[in-house]
């Protein structure tokens, strides 16, 4: 049975309706992220190594550290260091976890010179039923590799066969 086109929308269309539900943009997201993994290892991180590592001006990254300080994220003084808040810590920890979880995924599919592009751009828009499940799987796939070898194989013999018919 068709499903209603009232469920459908387009992505912009679910952006908007999500962004009731989020307040932090993917690339704030993004920031925290990198944050976290800074702070995780160093116990807090500078302006200039955050920008260094995002690739972005110094400036860019100054404004999104005080909008995330301002919404209980970070613990920042202007020139000084940046530090997670435990509000910060936990959703950091989410988002890090979120992105091991998809590329994990994507490398267990046998994607590889596209990863972190595709973790990018897929970890910003995915459901929480869906992480939770792309997480099973590869928690499945870990724990019976004898399968994740038969992913593999099959993988590559598509792809020869994609191959060999391109040729003809």
């Amino acid at each position: 049975m068709m499903e209603s086109n009232k469920e459908f929308h387009t992505v912009r269309g679910y952006e908007i309706l999500k962004k009731g539900k989020k307040n932090l943009t993917p690339s704030m997201e993004d920031y925290l992220e990198m944050i976290y993994r800074s702070c995780s290892t160093e116990g807090y991180v500078r302006i200039n190594q955050l920008a260094e590592q995002l690739n972005v001006k110094a400036s860019s990254a100054s404004k999104v550290v005080q909008k995330l300080a301002q919404m209980g994220y970070l613990a920042y003084e202007k020139y000084g260091i940046i530090q997670m808040t435990q509000k910060g810590t936990i959703l950091g920890s989410f988002l890090l976890n979120r992105h091991k979880t998809v590329e994990n995924f994507l490398i267990n599919l046998g994607v590889k010179d596209t990863v972190l592009v595709d973790t990018e751009m897929i970890e910003h828009h995915i459901s929480m039923d869906t992480l939770e499940k792309i997480e099973r799987l590869n928690d499945f796939l870990d724990a019976n590799p004898e399968i994740a070898e038969k992913l593999r194989q099959f993988d590559k013999n598509c792809n020869s066969k994609d191959n060999d018919s391109e040729k003809s």
